[in-house]
């Protein structure tokens, strides 16, 4: 065989197997990863988790990017391929052969990303599940009251579900029957785009939260649409006006903590801040304790009642 005979043989032998090599590094890179957590890895600009739920929104990100990542190398690999091994120099000819159309080919870009979607679906769809799943009693029930332009924190405790106090009865009966009785009796602290906290000095109210229990937050709205979010939560909460939306998290790190309103709800919307002070169990008691002893007992009123059942809304208190 001449030189060139071999030389064209072992080019046609390495185009045939560089596809195989790529699709194989890539399903070898997805396999191993099933083996490592979020710790493994990079945050890519996230926040440390601070509560047991955060680290599986973590992990939805890493692998995100992961994903986009092998694709990328398999892209970035046909490209080179490409440009390698149908240069026009190699051929001389002016115009190459024209291919009207190949089926294979042609069916491939159009299954692969059906199946790249519907993974990203299932991920996703498993992890929201997951993170919206509330238990029958949770150990602390807060309703999180947003207005133009701060916060309110009604710790909700001892409350009649058939006949709750007039501030609170826009809540759904289902959060009200959630509320635990303990005998500490509801206190409430509120704040105004003046307010910061006494310790660090950073702008807002502050939401104290004990270490280890799970906490519900009940979200409500006193005017327009607002966004709950915890930065180190790494999840957030439209707060509605007449729709209650509820989530649930059991903090694991002690700390003080950003928040901030993430939807854009009018001109002072920069300044809808607060905190989030995660402490002990016992240190919690005492702050609640201390509401109280202030004279801060019941509740501000949560928000505009619901008016209408909608599918996906829960039933009002009847």
């Amino acid at each position: 065989m001449s030189p060139n005979g071999s030389d064209r043989s072992s080019r046609r032998t390495m185009r045939r197997r560089l596809p195989q090599a790529l699709a194989a590094g890539l399903v070898l890179a997805t396999a191993t990863g099933c083996s490592y957590t979020w710790e493994d890895f990079p945050r890519l600009g996230m926040p440390t988790p601070v509560t047991e739920e955060a680290p599986r929104i973590l992990s939805l990100w890493q692998g995100s990017w992961a994903a986009a990542l092998a694709t990328g190398v398999l892209v970035w690999g046909l490209i080179v391929w490409s440009v390698i091994f149908h240069r026009r120099g190699r051929t001389k000819v002016e115009v190459p052969a024209q291919t009207r159309y190949n089926m294979p080919i042609e069916a491939l870009y159009t299954i692969v990303p059906l199946i790249v979607v519907s993974v990203f679906f299932y991920f996703t769809a498993r992890d929201e599940s997951k993170l919206l799943e509330t238990s029958e009693k949770p150990t602390h029930v807060i309703n999180v009251v947003g207005y133009q332009w701060s916060w309110g924190f009604n710790y909700l405790s001892d409350v009649d579900a058939a006949n709750p106090p007039k501030e609170i009865e826009a809540l759904p009966i289902k959060q009200l029957e959630a509320i635990p009785s303990d005998g500490v009796g509801g206190v409430y602290d509120y704040g105004i785009p003046e307010t910061e906290n006494p310790q660090t000095g950073n702008p807002g109210p502050t939401l104290w939260l004990p270490i280890g229990e799970k906490v519900r937050f009940v979200l409500t709205s006193r005017d327009v649409i607002h966004s709950f979010w915890v930065v180190p939560f790494l999840m957030k909460q439209d707060v509605i006006p007449g729709h209650t939306n509820v989530f649930e998290v059991t903090p694991n790190r002690e700390g003080t903590f950003l928040g901030k309103c993430a939807e854009l709800c009018g001109v002072d919307h920069s300044r809808m801040l607060f905190n989030v002070k995660v402490v002990s169990p016992e240190r919690y008691r005492e702050h609640l304790a201390e509401l109280a002893e202030k004279g801060q007992t019941g509740y501000i009123p949560a928000g505009i009642p619901q008016t209408e059942n909608a599918r996906n809304v829960e039933p009002k208190k009847s």
